[in-house]
């Protein structure tokens, strides 16, 4: 599927966010997702970043100490981080929820599962999104997704009534 025109890459190498406060936010990570320091990056004699590593999966994440930065992209979700099935996520809301970390829930998705509006200590949205599909993608051409918020929630609304019925 490779095109000729295209150069080679090899996936992501890490992720980075701007933090104001690299100890909370090393803490954060640890404690609530696992992530270990692998490096830590000195200038001028003063700590400014993180480089942490994920003992089951999760991709590299880089925390670089910039408070104004981390303060303009509050809110914002830059990245959905995998998660391998509904079960593997459903898990990881349990644990965040026995941590005190409020979060919107597993949700169906457009071809999976989502986990949004979880957010660390800068208020940046960290998402989880599973690998696993609950429904495939066609094999060829641009998929088309109206509304995907909507439809997801009328798919996972249509499901529940469907299990409730067959419970009653």
């Amino acid at each position: 599927m490779g095109a000729p025109d295209a150069p080679a890459l090899a996936g992501i190498h890490h992720l980075k966010l701007p933090v104001g406060d690299l100890t909370r936010s090393r803490t954060w990570y640890h404690s609530r997702l696992g992530y270990a320091v692998e490096a830590e990056f000195v200038e001028q004699g003063r700590l400014m970043g993180y480089s942490l590593a994920h003992p089951n999966g999760g991709p590299p994440l880089g925390l670089r100490l910039d408070p104004a930065r981390a303060r303009a992209a509050a809110g914002f979700d830059y990245f959905a981080i995998g998660v391998p099935s509904k079960a593997a996520m459903d898990e990881l809301a349990g644990r965040l929820t026995a941590l005190g970390e409020t979060h919107a829930g597993v949700h169906r998705a457009s071809f999976g599962w989502i986990l949004p509006l979880l957010h660390d200590p800068d208020g940046h949205e960290v998402r989880f999104y599973t690998t696993e599909h609950h429904t495939d993608p066609p094999a060829a051409g641009v998929t088309a997704i109206t509304d995907p918020r909507e439809s997801a929630e009328a798919a996972e609304a249509a499901e529940a009534a469907a299990q409730n019925a067959a419970q009653a």
